[in-house]
């Protein structure tokens, strides 16, 4: 109850008024003036009037204490045993708190954040993020419920929203153990061809020398996508050094997994990734070209074009037999060295492209079948070939037959046609697609000549009337292309509006230099973080369903489904961040998402020394849900110590204001009569003495 003072007249004159009623009563009790008393009891109350006191008081209501229970449900929570722990250790705390009237639970799930594209779990910001709201006054403890495995722990109270005990049930058993493989450092690119390190460490977390076999050396398989380059037994918790071949260009996924031991927490974490970016030296071709002719130097424009490109052209203009009496040193700028680029160096080329080149005795018949070994142990051949291929001269009656993969007849098929894609070219990842190829005719010019062959192995990916126009072929370790006309050269020059000629040879090269991305068959996945896109080509019938492994070890199975002749597509949401393993018959792709050196990917076991000293220091309890629930205390004032038996709540003293009543003490008929009556009483007093 209060009492407060709404004067009507400025507090000035009421003090002077005040001082001039006491001056009087003193001096009345001096004279001994007889009604002193009343006079200065009626002046007082006059100016007690003025003064309009007034007696209040407040109504109010007792808040609830905030109680936020924070729920871990990021990767390392997402076991059955540990999520059915969570499960039963939230529905006990619940049912506790809501005995108690006066505390208010707040839940807070916390999934695997994405910062910055690193999985963790961010319990604490979140626990910040859910009481924002909320008055530190008010708030009593903060629960959590979770591994141990948290990323964002403060290292000391003073970072925490209030200064409130911190409670924490953790999932798991004490007796957890787990192997994982860390890198400690890899190359993030390199170049094409070279071999490069990486560092990597097996990690023994928990008593994993009491598994069987879990203090020996462990087996490491390194795959590079997809592929098993090394198997190395090493020994646990030693940084070890490993040197691969980086053999392909654009991403390159390398995987090191470790053998797993019995009984151990999850496997998981027995993989890790490194995304290595291949970045290639300027490709190497060797152009041959054979007489003069009108589109010699189409190929030639084409890849000269090309900055990653370094090209070796040569043109034969006369052959060695032919004598006009030019002296040697006037027969061309530089000598054709033929034996340095067919015998000595012929391994350094990406590409060796016979454009018109026919066999006049420049190469011996040696040379030729040194090119097709080229071919078997792993190099490209393009023939681009022309008239000279039906003749005598042909290089299709040389020893490089061997892995031509159509030969002529000795025929020249001459007349207008459309180039037209083939079945097979529309599944073909070559020649699907091209700009005008899904017309009837085809959008593009006509040619006019084409050598009719017989038999052709490999694909014809596109025909002249029917006829093999382009054949595409793998020998060996290598691969071949035969173009079986020399016409391309009107497409280039716009005859009849032209035709897609780069994109068409550009594919043809990079194809037979063995580019992931035009192989026939093959499996690739991209992502956006949210949804994980797969991409089946094919050449054969339909693909069965891809199945989809993600970091937690859940399997999926994704349908795909027919977005064009020989391409498949499928998607499926993401809900989780690391490396997903795609599987479809004998192809396997992995992806990343987020960063692979992530600390949501490492240490899974669970822990209660990561909460220990935090909730030490607030005088909180850190315990084990397999151990027992802990009872929770609801106490007043702060804590003056720790205690390892009960999880204390510290009740809030804020309240609600719901009302406020006044009393107004000299308003009204009360103050006007106890006002009127110390007149009255004077006025009687002083009657008396007069009488």
């Amino acid at each position: 109850m209060d009492l407060t003072f709404a004067p009507l007249l400025p507090l000035t004159a009421l003090y002077a008024a005040l001082a001039a009623i006491l001056a009087l009563m003193v001096l009345g009790y001096l004279t001994r003036m007889r009604g002193t008393t009343l006079r200065a009891a009626a002046g007082l109350l006059l100016l007690a009037a003025i003064a309009n006191p007034t007696i209040s008081r407040e109504e109010r209501s007792p808040l609830s204490t905030i109680v936020p229970i924070v729920v871990d449900r990021s990767q390392s929570q997402l076991s059955e045993d540990r999520a059915s722990q969570t499960d039963a250790a939230l529905e006990r705390l619940q049912a506790r708190l809501a005995e108690d009237p006066t505390l208010e639970p707040r839940i807070v799930e916390v999934a695997t954040a994405n910062e910055n594209g690193r999985a963790e779990t961010l319990a604490f910001q979140a626990l910040a993020d859910a009481v924002r709201d909320v008055p530190p006054s008010r708030m009593g403890a903060a629960f959590f419920i979770t591994d141990g495995q948290i990323h964002d722990i403060p290292e000391d109270a003073s970072a925490l929203p209030a200064d409130i005990p911190v409670n924490a049930l953790v999932t798991g058993t004490a007796e957890e153990y787990d192997r994982r493989i860390e890198i400690n450092e890899a190359p993030r690119f390199g170049l094409v061809g070279e071999s490069l390190p990486v560092e990597f460490t097996v990690v023994n977390d928990g008593p994993v020398s009491e598994a069987e076999g879990g203090a020996d050396p462990a087996m490491v398989t390194a795959r590079l996508n997809g592929a098993i380059v090394a198997q190395m037994m090493v020994a646990p918790d030693i940084s070890t050094r490993y040197v691969f071949d980086l053999d392909n260009g654009g991403e390159n996924i390398l995987e090191l997994s470790v053998d797993p031991v019995p009984g151990e927490l999850t496997q998981v974490n027995n993989r890790a990734v490194q995304i290595v970016e291949g970045i290639r030296e300027n490709l190497r071709v060797l152009l041959v070209s054979g007489s003069p002719h009108s589109g010699e130097r189409t190929w030639r424009n084409l890849l000269k074009s090309d900055p990653s490109v370094d090209l070796v052209h040569f043109t034969i203009l006369r052959p060695p037999e032919k004598q006009d009496g030019t002296p040697i040193n006037e027969l061309s700028l530089i000598a054709f060295p033929t034996r340095e680029l067919f015998i000595d160096k012929i391994d350094d080329f990406d590409l060796i492209i016979f454009d018109r080149y026919q066999n006049r005795g420049v190469l011996p018949l040696l040379y030729y079948d040194n090119i097709a070994q080229y071919v078997l142990n792993g190099g490209a051949l393009l023939v681009a070939a022309g008239p000279e291929i039906a003749g005598p001269e042909s290089i299709a009656v040389t020893p490089l037959s061997a892995v031509l993969p159509a030969i002529p007849t000795g025929e020249l098929s001459e007349g207008a046609f459309y180039p037209d894609i083939s079945p097979t070219g529309e599944m073909h990842p070559v020649t699907r697609d091209l700009p005008g190829g899904g017309e009837e005719p085809p959008a593009w010019g006509r040619w006019f000549r084409s050598i009719p062959v017989g038999d052709a192995r490999g694909e014809t990916v596109m025909t002249a009337d029917g006829a093999p126009l382009l054949v595409l072929s793998r020998e060996g370790q290598g691969r071949v292309a035969e173009f079986l006309s020399d016409q391309g050269w009107l497409w280039a020059r716009g005859f009849e509006g032209g035709g897609p000629y780069v994109p068409l040879y550009r594919r043809i090269a990079h194809w037979l230099m063995q580019e992931p991305a035009l192989e026939e068959e093959a499996l690739a996945a991209t992502t956006d973080g949210e949804q994980l896109e797969i991409t089946r080509q094919t050449m054969g019938d339909a693909p069965r369903e891809a199945t989809v492994s993600t970091p937690s070890g859940r399997s999926l199975t994704v349908p795909l489904d027919e977005v064009e002749p020989g391409l498949f597509r499928g998607n499926v949401p993401v809900s989780e961040m690391g490396l997903f393993s795609i599987e479809n018959g004998d192809l396997q792709r992995l992806v990343n998402i987020g960063d692979p050196d992530a600390p949501e990917f490492k240490a899974m076991i669970s822990t209660t020394e990561s909460l220990s000293p935090l909730a030490g220091e607030t005088r909180g309890l850190v315990q084990r849900i397999a151990d027992g629930m802990p009872p929770v205390r609801v106490t007043s004032g702060p804590l003056r110590a720790g205690n390892d038996s009960f999880m204390p709540i510290v009740a809030t003293s804020d309240t609600r204001l719901e009302s406020i009543r006044s009393l107004p003490l000299f308003s009204g008929l009360l103050g006007l009569a106890a006002l009127l009556a110390l007149i009255s009483a004077t006025w009687w007093r002083e009657g008396r003495t007069k009488s």
